[in-house]
């Protein structure tokens, strides 16, 4: 049996594939996988990070969702 990723490895493995290209479209999708309490989870230093690897994703040719 796999277990689920925790809501912050599942949102930093988004963030890397580049396939979001902001953090509401991230947010959304977390939360449409049926993960909980994405808000409260996905703030503050998680949402520079999660920033920085968006940005770094889409400069080495990730196709983000618009």
């Amino acid at each position: 049996m796999t277990s689920k990723p925790t809501l912050l490895e599942r949102a930093y493995s988004l963030a890397r594939a580049g396939d979001y290209a902001d953090m509401d479209l991230l947010r959304r999708k977390l939360k449409s996988e049926g993960y909980d309490a994405v808000d409260a989870h996905i703030s503050g230093s998680v949402v520079v990070a999660l920033r920085k690897l968006i940005k770094e994703a889409r400069l080495v040719g990730g196709t983000p969702t618009s």
